[in-house]
């Protein structure tokens, strides 16, 4: 018996990682029959009788998973957003974000195509990472033309499993192939009808990046709210959080309540409006969600 990383799971088969080595294992009946699915991330006890093949025998417990894309035990979130082309939108931002802190991963920004900025554009991406910066949030501007920012990159991503999520088109795929030029992922071109890239990836697999692993996924495909209760969404705020227990009434949803420290700290100008506009868009979808039965 040995202990290993699934990376990469295809047509029935766990490519399982242990120490430098690969083997292609097969699960146990008896997952299926205990409705386990082994994920990419998991940590598993497997058995194998030559260096090649074997059986995985036992998943170990997950720190975390995600469903889309499925994977367990991510250490990091690199939310990648492209300065343009796509625009840049702080809402969809803010959103990745929540959806992280609700899965309890830990979040990395990256802006890419800085270089494809005008001055003016440049000012207006600069004090929006200022402002994300200053609630306590990495953040890292990157250019796979000049190469700006790839060298920090390669240091958050060191000794940690980390999903990359993000719009289609932003540059994913092109950001990989600047890390590990061997990889000649293929990018996708914007389709420029719809304002999106085609997908280009379509399972999940951790690529070795550094000493540490990266998802190379299709990206999010869900980043709907459907998980999170509206007493929950201030909580996933790092800002609003460290508020909690300030406003007059307890269970507060700093909406319309009289003496709330958020919308106190909103006025004063302690906590960005744009990011109180778009925790108010949210609450709105969540309070108008269907009930799940």
């Amino acid at each position: 018996m040995a202990k290993g990383k699934i990376i990469k799971a295809l047509s029935g088969f766990y490519y399982v990682l242990d120490e430098g080595q690969v083997i292609q294992c097969r699960g146990r009946g008896v997952f299926r029959k205990n409705k386990i699915t082994p994920l990419v991330g998991d940590t598993v006890i497997y058995e194998a009788d030559h260096d090649k093949e074997g059986y995985i025998m036992e998943v170990l417990d997950r720190k975390n998973e995600l469903q889309r894309p499925p994977i367990a035990n991510v250490d990091q979130g690199m939310i990648v957003f492209s300065a343009k082309e796509p625009n840049f939108s702080d809402r969809l931002l803010d959103r990745f974000l929540v959806i992280l802190a609700f899965n309890q991963i830990e979040p990395l920004i990256c802006i890419t195509k800085m270089d494809l900025l005008d001055e003016q554009e440049q000012v207006i991406i600069e004090k929006a990472v200022e402002a994300y910066r200053t609630i306590g949030y990495n953040v890292i501007l990157t250019s796979s033309q000049t190469k700006e920012g790839i060298e920090s990159l390669r240091t958050f991503l060191s000794g940690k499993t980390s999903v990359f999520a993000g719009q289609s088109g932003v540059g994913k795929s092109t950001l990989l192939n600047a890390l590990r030029p061997d990889l000649n992922l293929k990018t996708s071109e914007i389709s420029t009808h719809l304002g999106r890239g085609k997908h280009t990836t379509r399972h999940v697999e951790l690529i070795a990046i550094e000493n540490g692993l990266v998802a190379d996924t299709p990206g999010f495909s869900s980043i709907e709210l459907t998980m999170i209760e509206k007493e929950q969404l201030a909580t996933l705020f790092p800002e609003m959080l460290m508020r909690r227990g300030k406003c007059k009434f307890r269970g507060c949803l700093h909406e319309n309540e009289p003496q709330c420290a958020v919308k106190l700290a909103v006025e004063a100008g302690e906590i960005p409006s744009f990011r109180y506009h778009n925790y108010l868009h949210f609450l709105k979808e969540i309070k108008e969600r269907k009930p799940r039965y």
